[in-house]
């Protein structure tokens, strides 16, 4: 029996069935199965569909495809407890929190999320149990981090038996450890693999922000993924990075933040997209200037990096490089997801843009443009809805009324 054997009519006041185009007036969305089988104009009675037809009444809302955001950590959030959480909370704890935070995601309007580090079985049967429709929470795409030894994607900050402990498994130095780790990684069903090119804000290191891994670990990496049929995406920062990282085939590149000129020729060239995470940048810069428990080190590279995030997006933008939407939630609060369109608007992105970053593009780098993105036949029914147009004010996303995922509704 299908999961969802009904039928949905909704009426649309305003509906942006694909973001980048113009909103139309009065239209008629009709869902069956978990799947949008029509658009049509005007108001059409439910009963033209079958006498169990149910009506959504949103002809008073902005109605659009469900947000995605292109990289969360839904294990956790930063803060003054993260070293003891480490030791005291059980995996099973851990896993029970992400629930927790898919929760909250999904109810703020974001149906898709690409979560990129966490422990793998947890993240992997979070995203399995949301399918199967045992937890509610956004369709995750579930990535596993390959780092070289002491790169950013490796533990630190504890005492050396605990790091023992809490190392990866993933972890590799040179190009045939790298494509083990890769073929690792998506064995145990990783659907993405990210890797870390530089140096990471929140590393608790001296080892800065540069080019950390090396130009064929990085090339091994991404020819294996591929392969395998899996996308690769690169924490970067620096630009030696970022330009190596784009050069060895990575398909997007996270934060960006001192992308050059080489690196948006190279964008451009290669096509990969930027993940821009200006929520992030803006939360360790608060943080790191109105809190005391980030380390000397973690607190200089806070400052620094989250504070020219913002000149270099805008940059990126202006530039023509492709934006698809990312937080790093889990380094600011889950739920608050729609922060970075305001981030993203006030550092010049049109509201046009920043709803499209966000729906059409996110999905184009997922991998899924036939069954997300926009809300037309033979797509997923993931529509979310507000009082009022983000178009017009795009902190109308901070306020989201409606959420559908699949055919179902989890928020009226």
């Amino acid at each position: 029996m299908p999961a969802f054997a009904d039928t949905k009519v909704i009426h649309a006041g305003q509906l942006l069935a694909v973001p980048g185009e113009k909103p139309l007036s009065k239209q008629t969305l009709v869902v069956k199965d978990g799947v949008i089988s029509a658009v049509k104009k005007g108001f059409i009675a439910p009963s033209q569909y079958g006498e169990s037809a149910q009506l959504i009444d949103l002809s008073s809302s902005f109605v659009m495809p469900g947000l995605m955001d292109m990289h969360v950590h839904l294990h956790g959030e930063l803060g003054p407890n993260n070293h003891k959480e480490t030791v005291q909370m059980s995996d099973a704890d851990i896993a029970m929190k992400s629930v927790y935070f898919a929760n909250k995601t999904l109810m703020a309007g974001f149906t898709t999320v690409r979560d990129l580090l966490n422990q793998p079985e947890q993240i992997n049967a979070l995203r399995d149990a949301i399918n199967k429709g045992w937890v509610d929470g956004p369709r995750i795409i579930a990535g596993a981090g390959v780092s070289v030894t002491g790169g950013h994607l490796d533990v630190d900050g504890m005492a050396p038996d605990i790091l023992k402990l809490k190392s990866p498994e993933t972890l590799c130095d040179g190009p045939y450890e790298c494509r083990k780790a890769v073929r690792h990684a998506i064995k145990y069903g990783a659907d993405v693999i990210k890797i870390a090119s530089t140096g990471g804000v929140l590393s608790d290191t001296t080892t800065g922000t540069g080019q950390q891994m090396a130009d064929d670990e990085m090339k091994a990496i991404v020819d294996a993924a591929h392969v395998l049929g899996r996308k690769v995406t690169s924490h970067a920062h620096a630009a030696d990075g970022i330009n190596a990282a784009l050069r060895a085939g990575v398909d997007s590149v996270e934060h960006g933040s001192y992308a050059n000129e080489e690196s948006i020729k190279l964008f451009k060239q290669t096509g990969a997209y930027l993940v821009p995470t200006l929520l992030a940048g803006d939360t360790v810069v608060n943080m790191a200037k109105t809190s005391d428990f980030m380390s000397a080190p973690i607190k200089a590279k806070a400052i620094r990096v989250g504070a020219d995030m913002l000149k270099n997006f805008t940059r990126a933008y202006q530039s023509g490089v492709k934006i698809a939407y990312g937080t790093d939630s889990g380094v600011s609060k889950h739920g608050t997801n729609a922060k970075e369109a305001v981030l993203m608007y006030q550092a010049g992105m049109t509201t046009q843009d920043v709803l499209k970053a966000a729906t059409v593009n996110a999905a184009d780098l997922a991998g899924m443009s036939n069954k997300l993105g926009t809300l037309e036949a033979g797509k997923y029914a993931d529509i979310i809805a507000t009082d009022a147009s983000p178009l017009k004010n795009i902190e109308e996303l901070m306020d989201v009324d409606f959420v559908m995922k699949g055919g179902k509704v989890y928020k009226q």
